[in-house]
C-alpha cells in the first residue's frame, strides 16, 4: 500500500486517553502528524486552529458532545470529519451525518482497517485535487440551476452560494459529471468511501438526502436529485 506523506495531520478528540495515545502511537508509525484533544470544550478551538486535514471525533465527550463541536466547526471547517460512534448505533451514524460529518466509523475499529480507511480517503481526495487541477483555473459545471466551480469546490444554484460539505460537494461532483444518467449505489460508495457496497450501508442515501434539502432551500423547481428504485441516483433539470 503506498504510504500517505507525513504532512497529513490527523486532529483526534477523544476523551479516553489510553485509547487515544494507542491510536497516536499507531498513526505517528505510519507517517501522520497526531494532536489529540480530550474534551468537547476544547475541541472547536482545537480544529480552528490547528486546521488539520481530518478530524477523528468521538461522539460521546465531556463538555460538549461531537455532535454539538461537528456543528460548530462545519461551515468553517474545509477538512474531512470522521464521527466515531458506537458498534451498530444507527441513530449516532444519522446524527452525525446530519451534523455535517464526512463519514462515520465504529468506536476500537482495528488499527489497520481504521489506517485502510483514512489511506483511501486521502488518495481519493489527492485525485480529485489533481484532476481538478488539471482542467484549469476557470472550470465550471453548469447544470441547470447549478453552478459549480472546480477549482475553489463552490457551488452556487440561482446564483446563491451554497454552504456544502466536503461530502456533500463531492457527492454532487459525482452525480453532476453524469447529468441525466443513473448513478448506482455501488459506484458511489466506491468512489466516495472506497469500499464495495455491502448492501447495507444507508450513509450515501441520508447524505443524499442532506444534499437535496440544501438545493431545496433555494430552488422551487422539480426535484433535482431523483431517486431511481432498484439502481440509484439521477441529477435532473
Amino acid at each position: 500500500m503506498k504510504p500517505i506523506p507525513s504532512s497529513k495531520h490527523i486532529l483526534l478528540i477523544e476523551d479516553d486517553i489510553e485509547l487515544a495515545e494507542l491510536m497516536s502511537a499507531y498513526f505517528t508509525h505510519n507517517h501522520f502528524t497526531v494532536s489529540i484533544v480530550q474534551n468537547g470544550l476544547e475541541a472547536v478551538d482545537a480544529i480552528r486552529r490547528l486546521n488539520p486535514d481530518l478530524v477523528i471525533l468521538d461522539v460521546m465527550l465531556p463538555g460538549q458532545s461531537g455532535l454539538d463541536v461537528c456543528r460548530q466547526v462545519r461551515e468553517s471547517y474545509p477538512g474531512i470529519i470522521l464521527m466515531q460512534t458506537a458498534l451498530d448505533d444507527d441513530i449516532d451514524q444519522i446524527m452525525g451525518l446530519e451534523a455535517g460529518a464526512d463519514d462515520y466509523i465504529v468506536k476500537q475499529v482495528h488499527p489497520r482497517l481504521l489506517l485502510s480507511r483514512i489511506q483511501s480517503i486521502f488518495r481519493r481526495t489527492e485525485r480529485q485535487s489533481s484532476t481538478t487541477a488539471c482542467l484549469g483555473q476557470n472550470q465550471l459545471i453548469e447544470c441547470g440551476p447549478l453552478t459549480i466551480s472546480l477549482t475553489d469546490r463552490g457551488v452556487s444554484i440561482n446564483a446563491v452560494q451554497l454552504d456544502l460539505t466536503t461530502a456533500e460537494f463531492d457527492l454532487l461532483i459525482l452525480l453532476a459529471s453524469s447529468p441525466g444518467k443513473v448513478v448506482n449505489r455501488d459506484d458511489i460508495i466506491q468512489q466516495l468511501r472506497g469500499y464495495e457496497y455491502d448492501g447495507l450501508d444507508r450513509s450515501v442515501d441520508r447524505r443524499v438526502s442532506r444534499l437535496r434539502k440544501k438545493l431545496a432551500i433555494h430552488y422551487t423547481g422539480s426535484e433535482l436529485i431523483k431517486t431511481i428504485r432498484g439502481q440509484g441516483y439521477q441529477l435532473c433539470f
